[in-house]
């Protein structure tokens, strides 16, 4: 694939959940022009040569006036690879909320909601599935806390755990095993078109060609992602930790036999790893 730059080819959007000992919501009141005076979650584009968690705190920052440090991904956005947003639930650790007397270009105030937001005119509605994952996360987490992993990765890629159990409860795992076996990694293209057909694709991709299979997947669930910002001109590329279930009405007695001889079925003998493998695809990050 070619290579990945933020401002370019992609957009990285970071959005922050905070609440107080109240419970009240964090909220910030918009600047820009096309959406004054509307209300909304601390939220903005990454910038060049920026860790997603560093911009995570910039935006917080600047919005509200607020530090913060993030405790869990709760969702992972996607219209295509070209546009990625990540929903952090995170605490204020210090700093004074913003006033209307400090408005600037990137909010007019801040202030605790403690009610419903759909009280207050918002910018979007698109907030209230993510307020509704945080409350849940809040009452029951699970996920364990999910952050994003300080690691290089020149691409927009996938690495994929894919699951097969059957009827009498064996599990396999899908490795790749050029070089030291490994979960198998496909890029996402960087074409226009690419870009704007999802996440799901490369992945279906692999099952089609290199497995001739077509299980119809359900969600595709995150476990984790790496991204390490870079010196400028440095490509902005993130590997994806994904998991790809595969629904009980297609299941078989064993996996299908792969194409491509540089993947392969591993059965998984050990009873520990089977019930943590078989834990983390029911208890993902959303995407």
């Amino acid at each position: 694939p070619g290579p990945v730059r933020l401002g370019r080819n992609v957009c990285y959007v970071v959005l922050a959940v905070l609440f107080n000992e109240e419970d009240a919501v964090l909220l910030v009141q918009e600047a820009k022009p096309e959406c004054r005076g509307r209300w909304y979650l601390p939220a903005g584009r990454m910038e060049p040569g920026e860790g997603i968690v560093a911009a995570l705190q910039r935006e917080v920052k600047e919005e509200s006036g607020l530090e913060c440090e993030p405790l869990t991904l709760l969702a992972l956005e996607e219209r295509g690879p070209a546009w990625i947003r990540f929903a952090f639930l995170a605490r204020a650790t210090g700093g004074t909320l913003k006033t209307l007397e400090e408005a600037d270009a990137e909010s007019l105030q801040a202030t605790w909601w403690p009610g419903d937001p759909r009280a207050l005119p918002l910018r979007s509605l698109d907030i209230l599935p993510v307020l509704e994952l945080a409350a849940g996360y809040r009452r029951s987490p699970t996920p364990p806390p999910t952050l994003p992993r300080e690691l290089p990765c020149s691409p927009l890629c996938l690495r994929l755990l894919l699951p097969f159990a059957n009827a009498a409860g064996d599990l396999w795992v899908l490795l790749a095993t050029a070089g030291t076996p490994r979960l198998p990694v496909v890029a996402c293209g960087t074409s226009p078109s690419q870009l704007r057909a999802g996440l799901r694709p490369p992945l279906l991709r692999l099952l089609r060609d290199c497995l001739a299979w077509d299980p119809r997947p359900g969600a595709l669930g995150l476990l984790g992602l790496q991204h390490k910002a870079g010196e400028p001109g440095d490509t902005d590329g993130i590997c994806f930790n994904v998991v790809l279930s595969i629904p009980p009405g297609s299941q078989r007695d064993e996996p299908p036999e792969p194409r491509d001889p540089a993947l392969r079925w591993w059965l998984v003998r050990d009873e520990g790893l089977r019930g943590r493998i078989l834990q983390r695809v029911s208890a993902t990050v959303p995407v």
